[in-house]
């Protein structure tokens, strides 16, 4: 059963916020009036993507019986707002800590890939629901899926594609080209 602690929950409220501003922003085009009437939207398609993404990294370690508690980081919290303020997004404001007597390559791999592959699923049904019913929120939602997929999927230092390209590489590859393929098509109906 996963439990989480009242400051996990702080951690996650005040990450997702600060994502959806973030996001919101620079979609606007830098512009605050813009940003702000995007915001509830923002909230929703954004917030979804990232609670989901992290949740899904805290449930598969759990699943292979870890500790896992999401923090906040705010050096990341950081980045993202001095990024965002020069036009996009580089966002990291935490991330699921685990902690377990040994994590062995292919349950590191397949917990850091539970996280991108919920982005990809909710895309790929933010794009369905957009052919049918085309508005900001499923855009947007498509458009964050599939870059928060990618971002993640890049395989450098901590971010989730540097494990799971450690323990499976074409993995790795098949869930990258998901990701840029997605992104692609859902930044092109932006």
């Amino acid at each position: 059963m996963a439990k989480f602690t009242t400051r996990e929950i702080r951690d996650i409220i005040i990450s997702m916020l600060v994502i959806a501003g973030v996001f919101s922003y620079v979609f606007s085009n830098k512009q605050i009036n813009i940003a702000i009437s995007l915001l509830p939207v923002s909230i929703i398609a954004v917030g979804i993507g990232f609670v989901f993404h992290e949740i899904a990294h805290k449930f598969m370690a759990i699943r292979y019986g870890f500790w896992a508690e999401y923090k906040l980081w705010m050096a990341g919290i950081l980045l993202a707002l001095i990024t965002a303020y020069f036009g996009f997004v580089f966002a990291a404001p935490g991330a699921v800590y685990i902690h377990g007597a040994y994590i062995s390559r292919e349950e590191n791999g397949k917990i850091a890939l539970a996280g991108p592959s919920t982005n990809i699923i909710l895309a790929i049904l933010f794009l369905l629901l957009a052919s049918y019913t085309p508005s900001i929120l499923v855009t947007l939602g498509s458009a964050v899926n599939s870059f928060i997929a990618f971002f993640n999927l890049i395989p450098f230092s901590v971010l989730d594609g540097a494990k799971i390209i450690r323990w499976n590489p074409i993995v790795w590859i098949l869930a990258m080209l998901t990701a840029l393929a997605l992104t692609f098509e859902s930044f092109f109906i932006l």
